[in-house]
């Protein structure tokens, strides 16, 4: 019965030292490869940023479109690229397609020159577009400006017409 039993707990230590060299050589193998994608990230470096061109609509002047991409570098597998994008078309295209500005209010009209002017400040720029920090745009005096003043007047017309649906 003694035998039985040592050749029992013979058999578990076997098992145990035979689960201890498998752990051992999965942690290897997991660290081995670790190594491997560190070198390959080195290689990656290898290779330049990517130099984006400015959105090209692909009808008319807004709305989606395409852009290449390129970068530099001797080994690496991919240095050019086209990328999709996409124009507002509720963006001014005065100053750049890509160039969203932030204006302040119009100014005091200029009588020698009949012109008012206001300044914008960059607000957003898509994609690394080169876009000027501040913009001046001018028009001449006189014409009718679209102002807020408007949204609330659509909103008393908005309020009429309940009034009267509550009326019928």
């Amino acid at each position: 019965m003694q035998s039985q039993q040592y050749q029992q707990q013979r058999r578990k230590f076997a098992a145990a030292f035979l689960a201890f060299i498998f752990i051992l050589a999965t942690v290897d193998t997991v660290q081995a490869g670790k190594k491997e994608k560190a070198e390959k990230k080195v290689k990656k470096s290898d290779c330049g940023e990517w130099q984006w061109s400015v959105c090209v609509p692909t009808s008319g002047d807004c709305g989606l479109g395409t852009r290449e991409g390129t970068r530099s570098g001797a080994e690496c597998k991919q240095t050019m690229k086209t990328q999709r994008c996409k124009i507002p078309c509720n963006w001014k295209k005065q100053f750049g397609a890509e160039c969203k500005y932030q204006f302040q209010a119009w100014g005091e009209c200029d009588l020698n020159t009949a012109l008012k002017t206001r300044t914008g400040s960059l607000k957003r720029a898509l994609h690394n577009a080169d876009c000027q920090k501040t913009v001046t745009i001018s028009k001449p005096c006189g014409k009718l400006t679209k102002s807020k003043p408007q949204a609330e007047s659509k909103k008393k017309k908005k309020e009429g017409k309940k009034q009267e649906k509550m009326l019928d």
